[in-house]
């Protein structure tokens, strides 16, 4: 899937971007465009207001994002990945929740919260880190472990049950936290509830099993789908600072056999990417289901992305000048941005 912007748009775009950047955080015009566009309901079913993207059509649209700006790129794929929440919701529950055309959800995957559970639902007191897009965010979401009679509740395997929940921006205390080198606009602050009240209906389990809208994405496994949509940045923002880097190796007429075979070998391994991942969404919708030998290849695949990546950054940037270390270059930026987006933890098994 392509974006569908002209070349004015994307330049308007990579304006904003720059001025989201000063500010540490996406601006309200930024905001409105991804509103406009609904790119942080990629996952949301049309009849409420989304676009209801399969799996490759997102991907791309993320990697296109991430090429344009790595905070724009982060935040739409952080959001839409919590908006994708919808589809593990009751129904009845949330009512017309996700028709909002500003709804945004967004929060941690951590696990720091503990919720009592009560006669009428729970009890929840806990602090996250790292939820992208504090300022714009409707909703937060938040893992908890499950206690009862102040003792954690086991599951079959003797595991604490652990299970999702999501509250009202205005039930949270925001941690102005973020000070990352890069990826500055994302805003990714800190927040927490104290004791907080939470009815049944607004905690959830992320699982196909659990799926409540029938649309094909929602019985996709949620950790392939992660490691296939934080891959995709990495992959936009190296083939953004390869671009820049093309450029200032041509203005000082360096050898650009580096760039050239960084390109090639990323390429390569690009669409072995996408040709696993959109074998799995045909495995999914030809036997509802994807066997563990995909869901390997999924998570392998990722990663030797991501790793190739960095790999290539890393040897391009050094012959760049120490000019461009300056955090005003826009090289340095997607540098900068890159490998803050590289501390994730999903990807970085070895």
């Amino acid at each position: 899937m392509h974006l569908q912007l002209t070349k004015k748009e994307i330049a308007d775009i990579k304006q904003l971007c720059a001025l989201s950047e000063t500010k540490g955080r996406l601006s309200p015009a930024l905001l409105n465009i991804i509103y406009k566009k609904k790119w942080f309901k990629l996952f949301v079913p049309k009849e409420q207001g989304g676009l209801a993207l399969p799996l490759m059509d997102a991907l791309q649209l993320e990697e296109q994002l991430a090429a344009i700006d790595g905070s724009l790129g982060w935040t739409v794929t952080l959001c839409s990945g919590a908006n994708f929440f919808a589809g593990f919701m009751d129904q009845q529950k949330i009512g017309k929740l996700f028709y909002a055309t500003k709804i945004c959800m967004g929060g941690s995957g951590a696990v720091t919260g503990i919720a009592e559970q009560t006669k009428t639902g729970y009890v929840v007191t806990g602090r996250w880190k790292y939820a992208t897009g504090t300022p714009h965010l409707t909703h937060f979401t938040a893992n908890c472990v499950i206690h009862r009679n102040g003792k954690p509740v086991l599951k079959e395997d003797g595991t604490p049950l652990i299970r999702s929940f999501y509250f009202k921006r205005s039930e949270v205390k925001l941690h102005n936290e973020w000070k990352a080198m890069g990826l500055k606009a994302t805003a990714s602050h800190s927040y927490s509830v104290n004791k907080l009240q939470v009815k049944a209906a607004r905690s959830f389990l992320i699982d196909v099993t659990h799926a409540t809208l029938e649309h094909s994405i929602y019985t996709y496994p949620f950790m392939p789908f992660a490691e296939t949509t934080l891959a995709v940045n990495t992959l936009g923002m190296t083939n953004h600072l390869l671009d820049e880097a093309a450029a200032v190796f041509a203005e000082k007429k360096l050898n650009n056999a580096v760039i050239i075979k960084a390109q090639k070998e990323i390429a390569a391994m690009r669409t072995a990417f996408y040709t696993i991942v959109e074998q799995s969404w045909n495995e999914l919708i030809n036997k509802n289901k994807l066997s563990a030998k995909t869901t390997k290849q999924i998570s392998t695949i990722s990663r030797q992305l991501v790793k190739l990546c960095r790999k290539h950054a890393t040897e391009v940037y050094p012959y760049c000048g120490l000019s461009y270390t300056a955090e005003t270059s826009d090289l340095n930026r997607v540098f900068r941005d890159l490998f803050t987006a590289s501390q994730h933890a999903l990807l970085n098994k070895v």
